[in-house]
């Protein structure tokens, strides 16, 4: 059997002395020691939801349409 891909989004971001990693379609995040790791930990996290998740589940909790934009916002 083949496996198919599908594209999520994923925003990492230094937590600490680490890196937190964040799919804003699914709602699910993981973390790691480096990007590369915080990437391949959320992959993970995700192949496991998809896979043990009932279809019902996941559809109740993708989020279809997400923007990611940059503000500028004034201050001072």
């Amino acid at each position: 059997m083949s496996r198919r891909t599908l594209p999520f989004l994923a925003i990492i971001e230094r937590d600490g002395a680490g890196y937190t990693a964040l799919c804003p379609e699914l709602d699910v995040a993981s973390q790691g020691a480096s990007v590369e790791e915080a990437r391949a930990n959320l992959i993970e996290a995700i192949e496991l939801l998809l896979e043990t998740a009932e279809p019902a589940e996941i559809e109740s909790q993708l989020h279809r349409e997400v923007f990611l934009t940059r503000l500028e916002v004034a201050v001072g």
